[in-house]
C-alpha cells in the first residue's frame, strides 16, 4: 500500500493576484501588454494605413517594385485607349451628323425659304397676267407650295422637343394656309376684274415678307448654328488622348531602359509589343484625326461656305423678282422716303435685294475652286447685268405711264426681265448642286477617316495591356 508523499509545507493560498490553477498543469502565459490597451490602439490603424505599409514594404523588394510597375504601365495604356476610344467616337459621330443630319437640314431650311420666296413670286407673276395666267405659272407656285410644306415636315420630324426650331415650324405651318388663302382671293377678285384683288395681294406678299420669309429665315439660321455646332465637335484634336498615349509610351521607354540596365538584356519581348501596339494605336489617332480634319475643312470651306453664299444669294434674286412684280401689281400705293426723297417701296427694295444679288455672286466666285463651280456663277452674273438692263427699261416705260409697255417687259413671251430671272436662278441651282456634291464627298472622306478607329484603338491598347503585364511577369519569374 502506497501513501502519498507527505510535506511539511502546505501550498499557498489563493488569493488576490495568485492565480488559482490545478494540479499538474503548468502555469499560463498571460495576455501582452499591447492587448491591455484595448479598441482605441486597433482604431488607429485603419485599411489604407495597411495598404500604405504593405506597398512600402513591397517596394523595398525588386519583385514588389516590378509588380508596381507592371500594374502602372497597364494601367496608362488601358486609360490611353479608353480615352482615344471615346474621343475618336465623339468625333465620329459628330462627323456624321455633319453629313447626314445637321447640313441636309440647313440645305433643307434654305429650301423651305426658296420655296416660300418662288411662290411668292410666282403668284406675283401669275397675277399680272390675269386671266391669262399659263398652266406653268400656276403649276410652279402650286409646286413650290408643295415643296415648301414637304420640308416643314421634315423639318418637324428632326427638331429637338421644345425647342426654337420646332416653334418656328409650328408658325409657318400656321401661316402657310393663311398666305394660300390670300393669293387665292386675290386671284378671285382679279379675273372678275375688281381692283380689291391687288390688295390682297399685296396683304398676302406682306405676311410673307414680314411674318413667314423672317420665320423662315430664323429656322435656317438656327440649322446653320446646330451645322457649326457638329462641326466644332468633329474638327479638334483629342489632345487628352494623345497625351496619355506620350505619357504610356514614355512609360513602357523606362521600363524597358530600366530592365536593360538591371539584367543587360536588349529586349523584353512583352514590354517591346506593348509598345508596339501602344505607338500603332497612337499614330492610328493621330493621323485618322488629321485626315479627317483636313478633310471637314474643306467640306466647310470649298462646301458650306459656298452653299450659305449662293443660298443667300438665290433668295435675292428671289426677292427682287417679287418686288419686280409687286411694283406693277401696286403702280405706285406703296412708298417709301429715305433721307427726304420718296421712292417707290418696290422698286427701292428691287435696287437692294439685286445689289445683295451682286455681291454674294462675287463671292461666290472667289470661293468657287474649279471650273463646275465658277462656270455657273459667272453665266449667273452676266444674266444679272441684262435683267438690270431690261428692268431699267421696264421702269422707265412705268414711270412714263406707259403700263402695258412695262407688263410686256417683265412678263412678256420675249425679251423681258423674267428669261433673266429664270436664267440666273437656273444658274444659282447647278451652281448649289456642284458644291452640295463637293461637301458631301470631301464630308465623307472626313467621316471615312476615323471609321474603325475607336474600336481599333480600344483592341491595340487590351493588347498594349497585356504585353506589358507579360513581361513584367516574364522578369517577376525569374525569381521564383
Amino acid at each position: 500500500m502506497t501513501h502519498p508523499p507527505r510535506s511539511s509545507t502546505a501550498p499557498p493560498p489563493a488569493g488576490p493576484g495568485m492565480p488559482a490553477a490545478a494540479p499538474g498543469i503548468p502555469p499560463q502565459p498571460g495576455r501582452p501588454a499591447s492587448e491591455g490597451a484595448g479598441p482605441a490602439a486597433s482604431a488607429r490603424r485603419t485599411a489604407f494605413a495597411e495598404g500604405v505599409d504593405r506597398l512600402r514594404t513591397a517596394a523595398t523588394t525588386e519583385p514588389g517594385r516590378l509588380r508596381i510597375i507592371g500594374a502602372v504601365l497597364a494601367l496608362l495604356v488601358v486609360a490611353f485607349g479608353a480615352s482615344a476610344a471615346w474621343q475618336a467616337d465623339t468625333r465620329s459621330a459628330a462627323a456624321d451628323d455633319v453629313l447626314h443630319r445637321s447640313q441636309p437640314l440647313s440645305s433643307g431650311a434654305a429650301d423651305i425659304y426658296r420655296s416660300l420666296a418662288d411662290a411668292n413670286t410666282a403668284a406675283s407673276s401669275g397675277f399680272l397676267a390675269g386671266g391669262q395666267e399659263t398652266a406653268a405659272s400656276r403649276d410652279r407656285y402650286e409646286k413650290d407650295i408643295d415643296a415648301a410644306a414637304s420640308g416643314l415636315v421634315t423639318a418637324a420630324a428632326n427638331a429637338e422637343p421644345g425647342s426654337s426650331s420646332e416653334a418656328t415650324i409650328a408658325r409657318l405651318n400656321r401661316l402657310l394656309p393663311e398666305y394660300k388663302g390670300l393669293v387665292e382671293r386675290a386671284r378671285t377678285y382679279n379675273r372678275q376684274g375688281y381692283p380689291v384683288g391687288g390688295a390682297y395681294l399685296r396683304y398676302a406678299n406682306e405676311k410673307m415678307q414680314k411674318e413667314m420669309l423672317p420665320a423662315a429665315e430664323d429656322l435656317y439660321t438656327t440649322e446653320n448654328g446646330r451645322l457649326d455646332a457638329d462641326y466644332g465637335d468633329a474638327t479638334p484634336y483629342p489632345w487628352v488622348a494623345i497625351g496619355l498615349g506620350v505619357l504610356a509610351l514614355a512609360a513602357l521607354g523606362w521600363a524597358q531602359h530600366r530592365t536593360y540596365r538591371r539584367t543587360h538584356r536588349v529586349l523584353n519581348h512583352g514590354l517591346v509589343a506593348a509598345s508596339a501596339a501602344t505607338t500603332v494605336a497612337l499614330l492610328w489617332l493621330v493621323v485618322g484625326h488629321t485626315v479627317a480634319r483636313t478633310e471637314l475643312n474643306g467640306s466647310y470651306d470649298h462646301g458650306i461656305r459656298s452653299l450659305t453664299v449662293l443660298h443667300d444669294a438665290r433668295i435675292a434674286s428671289l426677292k427682287a423678282r417679287g418686288n419686280e412684280n409687286l411694283s406693277l401689281v401696286a403702280r405706285g400705293a406703296e412708298t417709301v422716303t429715305v433721307d427726304g426723297q420718296t421712292y417707290d417701296a418696290y422698286y427701292y427694295d428691287f435696287d437692294k435685294d439685286m445689289a445683295v444679288l451682286g455681291k454674294g455672286l462675287g463671292q461666290a466666285a472667289t470661293l468657287a475652286d474649279d471650273q463646275g463651280g465658277s462656270a455657273p456663277v459667272k453665266a449667273a452674273e452676266s444674266n444679272m447685268a441684262v435683267w438690270k438692263q431690261r428692268h431699267t427699261a421696264a421702269r422707265t416705260e412705268d414711270e412714263n405711264g406707259n403700263y402695258e409697255q412695262a407688263l410686256d417687259k417683265v412678263i412678256g413671251a420675249k425679251g423681258a426681265t423674267g428669261e433673266c430671272f429664270d436664267s440666273v436662278d437656273s444658274n444659282l441651282a447647278q451652281a448649289i448642286g456642284h458644291e452640295q456634291a463637293e461637301f458631301q464627298q470631301a464630308a465623307s472622306d472626313g467621316r471615312d477617316a476615323l471609321a474603325g478607329l475607336p474600336a481599333g484603338v480600344a483592341v491595340l491598347a487590351v493588347l498594349g495591356a497585356a504585353g506589358a503585364v507579360a513581361g513584367i511577369g516574364r522578369r517577376l519569374s525569374e525569381y521564383r
